[in-house]
């Protein structure tokens, strides 16, 4: 899936662990984008000590607890307009983005969830359709809009609960298709807009 064109500028966003980023930066040749910085808003995410290992700028732009959100968001869109960028890819950022944000990075900003949405919306969404005893689940990739998990679907994909499964092989299963499916996507945003 490699092309001769100009590979895409991709950010990303990311609070935790950073599997998701790991996994953009490795499927980049292929899909021809290129991540080009990692902004964390948590000084002790692991996906920091990831983005060092793999060579890849990254700024921790943490709120401060007197700060409202507008004003951190302007910490961060002061960093944005330094640099040329095609997309936003949120993995596992746990802020929920003023619409202010939304309206200004329109069609730019998309962020993966782990269920078929807009079912088990939040950050406990595969503990959440485990629990609840759904057959089949999924990933979802959306835009961002003002809502919790609430944005334009991009993409579903689905996964299927085995008589056997445990919650641990369910979360192996829904991130195994999160690393599949995000990369193409991107792919895919990125081919329509050019």
């Amino acid at each position: 899936m490699a092309s001769k064109e100009r590979p895409a500028k991709v950010l990303v966003f990311a609070s935790g662990r950073g599997s998701n980023f790991v996994n953009l930066v490795k499927q980049s040749k292929k899909f021809n984008y290129r991540v080009i910085a990692l902004i964390v808003d948590n000084p002790e995410a692991p996906a920091i000590e990831a983005a060092k290992k793999l060579d890849i700028p990254y700024y921790v732009v943490m709120r401060q607890m007197d700060e409202t959100k507008a004003r951190h968001e302007e910490k961060i869109k002061s960093y944005l307009e330094t640099i040329p960028f095609d997309y936003i890819a949120l993995a596992g950022y746990m802020r929920i983005l003023t619409s202010e944000f939304v309206k200004r990075y329109n069609k730019r900003v998309i962020n993966i969830h782990p269920s078929l949405l807009p079912a088990f919306k939040g950050p406990s969404a595969i503990e959440d359709a485990f629990n609840y005893g759904v057959r089949v689940s999924g990933v979802t990739i959306h835009y961002i809009d003002e809502g919790i998990d609430t944005g334009e679907i991009i993409e579903q994909e689905i996964v299927y609960v085995d008589d056997d499964e445990t919650l641990e092989s369910f979360k192996r299963k829904i991130h195994e298709l999160e690393h599949e499916l995000y990369p193409k996507v991107i792919h895919r945003l990125i081919q329509k807009r050019r």
